[in-house]
């Protein structure tokens, strides 16, 4: 157990930001798995947008790496452009 009150605080502070990233983490995966479940191209145009606001404000978090938000991003607009 940590004996220093700056030990303390920092375990209170890491304990929050993993449970932050977590939650945004799993809520970005989610959308992802919805988004590729759609079939429907009017329906995914109108969700793509808000879908890649949410990987790059995790991005900016460094929630996840730049480049995987980019082959997040690529793969995505391909799965966009392959439905009809």
């Amino acid at each position: 157990m940590a004996n220093h009150k700056s030990s303390l605080k920092r375990i209170r502070q890491t304990e929050t930001k993993k449970t932050n990233n977590r939650y945004f983490a799993k809520t970005m995966r989610n959308a992802v798995r919805d988004f590729r479940a759609l079939t429907d191209k009017k329906t995914a145009e109108e969700k793509f947008p808000g879908l890649v606001s949410l990987i790059d404000k995790n991005s900016k978090r460094l929630i996840i790496h730049k480049n995987k938000a980019g082959n997040l991003k690529s793969s995505l607009t391909k799965h966009l452009n392959e439905l009809q």
